[in-house]
């Protein structure tokens, strides 16, 4: 044999234990992974929980994108003016209240992140 040959084959030994913890380590990984992955039940409970938390979210997300399109058709035919007392009768509305706080909120949180950065 030659002198590169055993030295390897030294080293191979010195390391088996080691080596047998690594392939025991990764065996019992793979069998966990397995058995999750093969878990019909396991994976209608996700399935389930997942649905359960979007399901509002989408319905959110669809009442705001429809009173969006309809505010946005209601705007293109209305060809009012709004005056000054028009702006001040808004600023008083709840919606419009709640909208304000958001916005000044928002550009809180905006300058605040910026001046952190």
């Amino acid at each position: 044999l030659k002198p590169e040959v055993q030295e390897s084959l030294n080293t191979l030994v010195e390391q088996l234990p080691k080596l047998t913890e690594l392939v025991n380590i990764l065996t019992k990984s793979y069998d966990f992974a397995q058995s999750v992955a093969t878990d019909d039940v396991l994976k209608n409970d996700t399935v389930s929980a997942i649905s359960e938390i979007a399901t509002p979210v989408v319905h959110s997300v669809k009442g705001l994108a429809a009173n969006a399109i309809e505010a946005k058709d209601r705007a293109e035919v209305n060809n009012d003016v709004i005056g000054l007392f028009g702006l001040l009768r808004m600023m008083k509305d709840p919606q419009a209240q709640k909208l304000f706080r958001f916005a000044q909120a928002f550009l809180e949180v905006s300058s605040e992140r910026k001046n952190q950065k």
